[in-house]
């Protein structure tokens, strides 16, 4: 979900860190190096990385396709597979009964049904396709300001850590307070400092 759906959430950020002296040369190769990676023919369970604002199968970015004036544009593309918890007990309470009637035992043991429940949820984990999904990116390398396009906590961690692995900067999450201190200077800055909650009959 970005820009180009035409409605969106977003969450902003400052940029917390220093970029080398040749930022846009930095930047191309940690794009590159920290592109979305397929997991579609393996087993593992989550994949993250950068992909094109406008087309997440672009994981090669041709022609800078990130860079727009002074802004890098990248959607964050999120690939995992999931196993419902329902699903999961349904088919470990299957096998069970399956070993209880082959065994003639009264009852499993934990370990037994810790073993089944791992078994199980393997096997249904290589038989289900990862689910994308994507959030887009907007960031003002010159003002170290973000917009990222999605308000969800998991996406939100997510981001930071690809965006602490990508580039060695941390991003600051900018609640209102702080983006009201970063539009004032002097003494309006400071009468905003000195500000006290008050309380309304």
């Amino acid at each position: 979900m970005g820009l180009l759906t035409g409605s969106a959430s977003l969450t902003r950020f400052a940029v917390s860190g220093e970029l080398p002296a040749s930022p846009w040369d930095f930047i191309a190769g940690q794009v590159v190096k920290y592109a979305f990676k397929d997991i579609d023919d393996t087993l593992d369970e989550l994949s993250v990385g950068w992909v094109a604002v406008d087309n997440m199968f672009d994981a090669s970015f041709a022609g800078a396709s990130y860079a727009a004036g002074d802004y890098v544009a990248l959607t964050m593309r999120v690939d995992e597979r999931r196993v419902s918890s329902a699903v999961l007990k349904k088919f470990c309470q299957k096998e069970e009964r399956r070993i209880l009637r082959e065994k003639q035992l009264p009852r499993l043991a934990r370990a037994a049904r810790l073993e089944i429940r791992e078994r199980i949820h393997a096997e249904l984990l290589r038989k289900s396709p990862p689910v994308p999904s994507t959030c887009d990116l907007y960031w003002h390398v010159g003002e170290g300001r973000v917009l990222f396009f999605s308000t969800s906590k998991k996406n939100i961690s997510l981001l930071e850590e690809l965006f602490r692995e990508s580039f060695g900067l941390g991003l600051v999450l900018q609640i209102p307070w702080l983006v009201g201190e970063g539009m004032t200077e002097g003494a309006s800055r400071e009468a905003l400092r000195n500000l006290q909650p008050a309380v309304f009959l």
